[in-house]
């Protein structure tokens, strides 16, 4: 699926997503992804049930800080346990979790608001 996005400058823009791909401002990316608004990087979470309190560690520690997490879980919306929601609560971070093809869309009029966004995005089965 590819996107029609307008962001500001010098931001990570999600322009398509695909069975075990991403691509984010023309690189192709192999895998689940971390989407902030200066870079991207590899994330290991292969299936929400790999989520672990050390998998948002990145998003913690951005700067600047992250105000909103949109956690696409794959195929369908599935929902944080209270444990790893309590972990990011803890550090003011918002997080809505729902399929990534919304993920990315979400997150996409989110960075063009220039809100203070990240994407945690688990790649779809190839």
């Amino acid at each position: 699926m590819e996107f029609s996005t307008t962001a500001p400058e010098n931001r990570q823009v999600i322009e398509s997503y695909g069975a075990g791909r991403f691509k984010v401002s023309g690189v192709e990316h192999a895998g689940s992804i971390l989407v902030f608004q200066d870079r991207t990087i590899p994330w290991t979470v292969k299936q929400m049930k790999d989520l672990a309190a050390d998998s948002f560690a990145p998003v913690i520690a951005a700067e600047p800080s992250i105000e909103i997490l949109i956690l696409g879980c794959g195929q369908s919306l599935q929902f944080l346990t209270p444990d790893l929601r309590s972990v990011l609560r803890d550090h003011a971070i918002g997080c809505d979790p729902m399929d990534t093809g919304a993920a990315c869309r979400t997150y996409n009029i989110l960075i063009a608001e220039e809100r203070r966004v990240a994407a945690a995005l688990i790649a779809l089965p190839q």
